[in-house]
């Protein structure tokens, strides 16, 4: 990351690359060109060498045929000239025995003798190297017999000196290259540098003085020219864009001056306005609020209306048979008294007192079941207290209570709920909720049905009771469903219908009993309602398997 961040200047890097071009040019062809020369002034004294002992063997001929090893060392002796030479000898093949033995030999005064190197003369006609001494030998024949060895061993310090002084020379040749391109380095940064300085600091002042007007000059660098041009073109456009700017600013403070009176004007008039529609919205709320109430009380109401009609016909029959038996028991009493009570009388009369009394006794019983669900459902709509109760039972009670409207249609009301399901929660607003959502459908999903069907399942999961309505009615179109929530949206307007029942029914399950409802339906095929609320499950069949 610090690499990608490392800055460099045009300066730094055209030295850089200058010098860097030459050095690795200059090394290389210096490392080439005295690597060659050396191995060519190394060939040349070895074919210098094999030149002389190419010499010595000819000349040497006569001297091993004839033996005479003094003519041999004169011979030699002439060597004392060439200061590369160090040991020369001459090896004498001994024809009976085939061995070799030492005939005459060359040593330079400052050297001194060399052992012989019988054993070595074979290997040693390819040069061998050791340190700064090289070692050759050479067959000495004769029409193609061989009669001896030359063995030759010379110096190479000549050799070295000769590649210390062409190192030097490299070295002080590279100095002197190196030198003449960093002054050429030098040359082209003043020459490509100074104009992008140029346009840098121009750049810059316009930056610091916001002085627009400034133009960069010219160069005679065709690239830097075309960038100075782009730069001043940019320049003049911002120049001109400035001025527009600062022509509108002008216009726009005028035109604020005016506003400011009319804005002025116009928030007084606005807060007024926004103080009568706050006042208006308040009032609108107390309405809404009563209108809610009075649905509440015309539903329950109009419950107590169905119940009462409901209680009327147990209590009739209970007063009927209660007028019979004491008609029944007036007969009775004067026939004891005029003493012409018979026995049949007497059992007959017993037997429909005991009638009578058993349909007294039932529908006085069904009242007053009828009074205690339609008691118990009155309380639970008008108190929102949390108490422990069957869900089961309080979907009975509400269907009780709903029987008078219930009994008038052949629709029929299923419910899956399971039996020993106790829970903690509120059942007044679960009550009114059904009531509504059984009403609703009666008056507007079967409104041109006579069989409808009202599905209603009751489900435990997670601590939430899940209760879906399902009712095959009309269903409800798309533009009403969107809204169906909302407070005043019904179908039924100007022929007695509020639209406050859905409101009522999303204001209970998302407040009274902080749950969540939904809602699916299309024209034709009925409502599917879901809404689920916490709880706290007592007891059920499936949590005590």
């Amino acid at each position: 990351m610090n690499s990608l961040l490392r800055t460099t200047s045009i300066k730094a890097a055209l030295s850089w690359v200058v010098m860097l071009i030459c050095s690795v040019t200059l090394l290389a062809s210096l490392t080439i060109s005295t690597l060659q020369d050396i191995s060519f002034q190394k060939k040349k004294l070895i074919d210098q060498l094999h030149a002389y002992a190419n010499i010595i063997a000819f000349n040497s001929v006569a001297g091993i045929l004839y033996d005479d090893p003094e003519i041999e060392e004169n011979r030699l002796k002439s060597f004392a000239a060439v200061d590369i030479l160090h040991n020369i000898h001459i090896y004498k093949l001994t024809a009976e025995t085939g061995e070799l033995s030492f005939f005459s030999s060359y040593n330079r005064r400052d050297v001194g003798p060399h052992p012989t190197q019988f054993s070595k003369v074979e290997t040693l006609q390819q040069p061998q190297f050791e340190g700064d001494i090289v070692e050759i030998s050479k067959v000495v024949e004769f029409e193609g017999k061989k009669l001896g060895y030359i063995y030759i061993r010379a110096s190479m310090a000549e050799l070295g000196k000769y590649v210390q002084s062409r190192i030097l020379f490299d070295l002080l040749i590279a100095v002197i290259a190196l030198l003449c391109a960093y002054f050429i380095s030098r040359m082209l940064q003043r020459r490509f540098t100074a104009p992008i300085e140029t346009l840098l600091t121009t750049v810059q002042k316009v930056t610091k003085e916001k002085n627009y007007s400034v133009r960069m000059p010219v160069t005679d660098i065709e690239e830097l020219q075309m960038l100075g041009r782009a730069v001043n073109n940019m320049l003049e456009r911002i120049e001109q864009q400035i001025n527009k700017l600062q022509q509108a600013e002008q216009e726009i403070r005028h035109l604020n001056q005016g506003l400011e009176a009319k804005i002025n004007e116009r928030t007084v008039a606005l807060k007024s306005s926004n103080q009568d529609l706050l006042n208006t919205l308040e009032t609108l709320h107390q309405y809404q609020n009563q209108i809610v109430e009075t649905e509440k009380m015309a539903s329950l109401g109009q419950m107590v209306a169905g119940v009462a009609h409901e209680v009327n016909t147990p209590i009739g029959l209970g007063v009927t048979a209660s007028t019979l038996m004491q008609d029944k028991l007036t007969d009775i009493q004067k026939a004891f008294d005029d003493k012409k009570l018979t026995s049949n009388q007497l059992s007959k009369f017993l037997s429909e007192s005991k009638e009578n009394l058993g349909i007294i006794y039932r529908n006085l019983e069904r009242a007053a079941s009828l009074i205690r669900s339609f008691k118990q459902v009155a309380v639970d709509q008008s108190n929102e207290n949390r108490r422990q109760f069957n869900m089961l039972q309080l979907m009975n009670e509400v269907l009780l209570s709903l029987r008078p409207n219930l009994k008038k249609t052949q629709h029929q009301i299923l419910v899956e709920c399971d039996p020993q399901l106790e829970i903690d929660s509120k059942p007044g607003p679960i009550n009114q909720i059904l009531i509504n959502l059984i009403m609703n459908s009666l008056i507007h999903a079967f409104e041109h049905t006579d069989h409808g069907t009202i599905n209603i399942t009751v489900k435990v999961e997670q601590n939430r009771c899940q209760i879906r309505y399902k009712d095959n009615g009309s269903g409800v179109p798309e533009h009403i469903k969107k809204r169906i929530f909302d407070p005043f949206v019904t179908t039924k307007r100007g022929e007695g219908g509020s639209g406050l029942g859905m409101h009522l029914v999303y204001n209970l399950v998302t407040q009274a009993l902080n749950g969540k409802i939904s809602l699916e339906s299309s024209l034709g095929e009925g409502v599917d309602i879901l809404f689920d609320f916490p709880v706290i499950v007592k007891s059920s069949a499936a949590s005590t398997l």
